[in-house]
């Protein structure tokens, strides 16, 4: 099913950057809590199944979230964005990253 240009439109993709990394042993598949500074949008929570990173690794790296679904809760945890990563072949993610120099809370377009 092809996307009409204003469904891509309504997704609203930002720039931000990681400032807090928690394991998350609560999770049924390995994870992280994710603290994320979007800038003039403020802190966002994310839990990120992103463990093939090391923890000193996340923390003051940019990345790039979708920011307008609605919370969703992962056990005890409320994930507020969804941090966008390619899936490889492992199931591993590789984090989108912008450039250095990326404004934190730009739009993707």
């Amino acid at each position: 099913m092809a996307l009409a240009w204003s469904d891509f439109e309504r997704v609203d993709m930002r720039v931000g950057r990681i400032v807090e990394v928690e394991t998350f042993p609560e999770a049924r598949k390995p994870a992280y809590k994710l603290t994320i500074d979007f800038g003039p949008y403020g802190l966002k929570r994310s839990s990120a199944q992103i463990t093939n990173y090391r923890l000193e690794e996340l923390a003051g790296r940019l990345i790039v979230a979708v920011v307008n679904f609605p919370p969703k809760r992962i056990g005890p945890f409320v994930s507020e964005v969804l941090v966008l990563g390619a899936i490889q072949p492992d199931d591993s993610v590789i984090l989108l990253t912008p450039d250095p120099g990326a404004e934190l809370g730009s739009r993707i377009a």
